[in-house]
């Protein structure tokens, strides 16, 4: 069966950032990066199931601020290059939870250069610049918050309160180091921040093309389509009640579990197939079992 498990694997690999063989995560032995093998993002963000399920939601759930959006509308390749730009965004994520600490280091200051090319004004006329300071703290509160709730929900809903803030405090290192601000680090600080962000936030006719172009993204195989709408699907899900409201969507009990009892489905076939992704390679890196 190594033939099925290697086929599954490469499928998955054309999918994240490893795929782009800029940063070699297996080097240099002991270094432990900005977390180290003990931290809980390691643990949140080692999945490959539920962090693609959480980036799908973390993407529409950034769409939703005007200012976000904008940025991406008139800045990003992704209506060209969706794949591109999935891959990308796992590659810093991976690299900077994974990675070694010059690697993470690099990777971030590059991200910060890239922001301040980014400015604009949005459909009605409001200034943005993605180093804002505010708008990075949204964009990492969206990410982060998605991440953990694709991880209770598809991989350990036993995750104490207590790893759920310390992943929380984690996560922001990273922000503020790509220059976000007043960045909440607990779940009872994300839901003030989310409440508080609610009047900012609209659906409007880019948004819902944003989610038409994620929806209809091409997978890496006619295999691995149905995999991938499911996975699509499963995001919107993770979406907080009142956003999917927002954004249109409504599911059903029913619905939610079939999506649910999907993905179950396929975390078990991912996770017997991936043997060497960011997680492992990161774990070899520093002598540990997995």
């Amino acid at each position: 069966m190594d033939w099925l498990r290697d086929k599954i694997q490469q499928q998955v690999f054309r999918l994240n950032g490893l795929s782009l063989n800029e940063f070699d995560i297996s080097q240099p032995p002991g270094d432990a990066g900005l977390y180290g093998p003990d931290s809980v993002i390691w643990r949140v963000h080692g999945d490959f199931t539920s962090m693609l399920c959480g980036g799908i939601s973390a993407l529409l759930m950034q769409m939703l601020h005007p200012l976000a959006l904008a940025g991406v509308w008139d800045h990003s390749t992704f209506r060209d290059d969706m794949l591109g730009r999935l891959r990308r965004t796992s590659q810093f994520v991976a690299v900077t939870t994974f990675g070694n600490r010059a690697d993470a280091h690099t990777l971030i200051e590059r991200v910060r250069r890239i922001h301040l090319q980014v400015t604009g004004v949005d459909a009605e006329g409001n200034a943005y610049a993605a180093s804002d300071p505010a708008l990075l703290t949204w964009v990492h509160v969206a990410e982060a918050s998605r991440f953990l709730a694709a991880h209770l929900r598809y991989k350990n809903p036993r995750l104490s309160a207590q790893e759920q803030d310390r992943y929380y405090a984690e996560s922001a290192r990273v922000a503020e180091a790509l220059g976000a601000r007043d960045v909440p680090k607990s779940q009872q600080q994300i839901a003030d921040y989310l409440q508080s962000m609610r009047p900012q936030l609209r659906c409007d006719a880019r948004t819902r093309e944003v989610t038409r172009l994620l929806m209809n993204a091409p997978a890496p195989s006619w295999q691995a389509k149905p995999v991938m709408k499911t996975m699509m699907l499963a995001g919107i899900a993770l979406l907080p009640d009142w956003a999917q409201q927002q954004s249109g969507f409504r599911f059903s009990r029913l619905q939610r579990f079939n999506i649910d009892s999907q993905i179950a489905l396929i975390a078990g076939g991912l996770r017997w197939s991936v043997r060497n992704g960011a997680y492992q390679r990161a774990m070899r890196r520093m002598g540990r079992d997995f």
